[in-house]
């Protein structure tokens, strides 16, 4: 493994952190890593590291300008944005094959990266986060299902890439948040949402490919399953009941607001 040159400050909750540290471990790089406290995150974090104080991001520091993660030099060099620091890291080490050589190759990274983006995250949270209808994000599912090569273990060819990376840490928090039933949606919706998922007939080839990337030792050693179980559950099982209650009073008033014979009260 390189010599440590980089600090990648990041949260285990996030799945954009997770894109970047798979990279970083798929190209046996060196680095260490600070976790943000995405509550609280330290004052000097948006001052010194990211104004825009978001995670992840990466210092990289010369030999003169190494310091502690928590007090990173003025003069080191700070990127942010995953997908941007996916390419970065794969410039940085181009002996590792996380971004193909091959320009056709690397087109269909990107275009798989770009459908990733545009078509799979917008309804990703729509189920967990809004208790929206899972079909927006089956359909999105489906839509990315069709871009899956037949004959190829991974998004674009045999090789574990960037474009595999993208979407990864989503998928391992969706077996997260749905095989744990953990979401505003109502109580059970999840763990059917799982059967449909993994076991139904629709999602074969997307289940195959996504038991393909749990087997990578980097998936492995960046997800940490019981971290994120509790970390959703205590983000949206509280929401779940907040919408809960307001569904009930929002049937109270409409059961008031109507006489037994089924006309309103003001007709």
């Amino acid at each position: 493994m390189a010599t440590e040159q980089i600090t990648l400050y990041g949260a285990k909750i996030c799945p954009f952190t997770q894109r970047v540290e798979m990279a970083l471990y798929e190209a046996k790089a060196g680095y260490s890593r600070f976790e943000v406290d995405l509550v609280n995150k330290p004052e000097w974090f948006a001052r010194d590291v990211n104004p825009a104080s978001k995670v992840p991001a990466i210092a990289k520091p010369t030999a003169a300008h190494k310091r502690p993660p928590d007090q990173p030099s003025p003069l080191s060099t700070k990127l942010t944005e995953s997908l941007v620091l996916l390419e970065f890291v794969a410039d940085l080490y181009p002996n590792s094959s996380i971004f193909p050589t091959d320009p056709i190759l690397r087109a269909k990274s990107r275009f798989f990266i770009d459908a990733v983006t545009t078509r799979f995250l917008p309804p990703y949270m729509g189920p967990i986060a809004h208790a929206k209808s899972f079909e927006p994000f089956w359909d999105a599912l489906d839509s990315i299902q069709r871009l899956l090569p037949e004959d190829k273990v991974f998004a674009i060819s045999n090789e574990f890439t960037v474009a595999d990376m993208a979407i990864a840490p989503f998928l391992g928090r969706m077996e997260v948040w749905m095989k744990n039933d953990i979401g505003a949606y109502p109580k059970g919706e999840g763990l059917k949402a799982a059967e449909y998922f993994f076991n139904g007939e629709r999602f074969k080839r997307f289940v195959r490919y996504f038991d393909a990337i749990k087997a990578r030792e980097s998936y492995k050693h960046t997800i940490d399953m019981e971290y994120l179980r509790n970390a959703y559950a205590a983000r949206f099982e509280p929401l779940r009941a907040k919408l809960q209650e307001a569904a009930a009073a929002q049937a109270a008033a409409n059961a008031n607001a109507t006489t037994p014979t089924g006309k309103t009260a003001s007709s």
